[in-house]
């Protein structure tokens, strides 16, 4: 998301960079928690890149003159969440998917 110029995004694109930022993040926390994440500034980057993407969707909803969250309900339906790393999204919750991902990487 670092490379992307976020005002070129549409606004489903964005929204849905935000939640995949936010999947990555709960990701890395939970390697974090477990002694595994190999990077520990992967948590602030990440962090801030969420921050990047909320400022320019609030940006978007004053400019439409939108309630604050109206973006983000608007196109939560729409997203799809992407594989993390290597792990299939083949069913399963999303922390089993996070765990089978440590087991394959080893």
């Amino acid at each position: 998301m670092s490379t992307v110029n976020l005002s070129e995004l549409s606004d489903e694109q964005l929204v849905h960079s935000e939640m995949n930022a936010q999947r990555e993040l709960a990701a890395h926390q939970l390697r974090h928690a477990t002694g595994k994440l190999e990077n520990n500034s992967l948590l602030g980057k990440t962090r801030r890149a969420i921050a990047r993407a909320q400022g320019e969707i609030r940006r978007r909803e004053i400019a439409a003159k939108l309630v604050n969250g109206a973006l983000r309900t608007k196109h939560l339906g729409s997203y799809k969440p992407a594989a993390l790393g290597s792990a299939p999204e083949a069913g399963g919750s999303f922390l089993k998917n996070m765990l089978d991902s440590e087991q394959t990487a080893e």
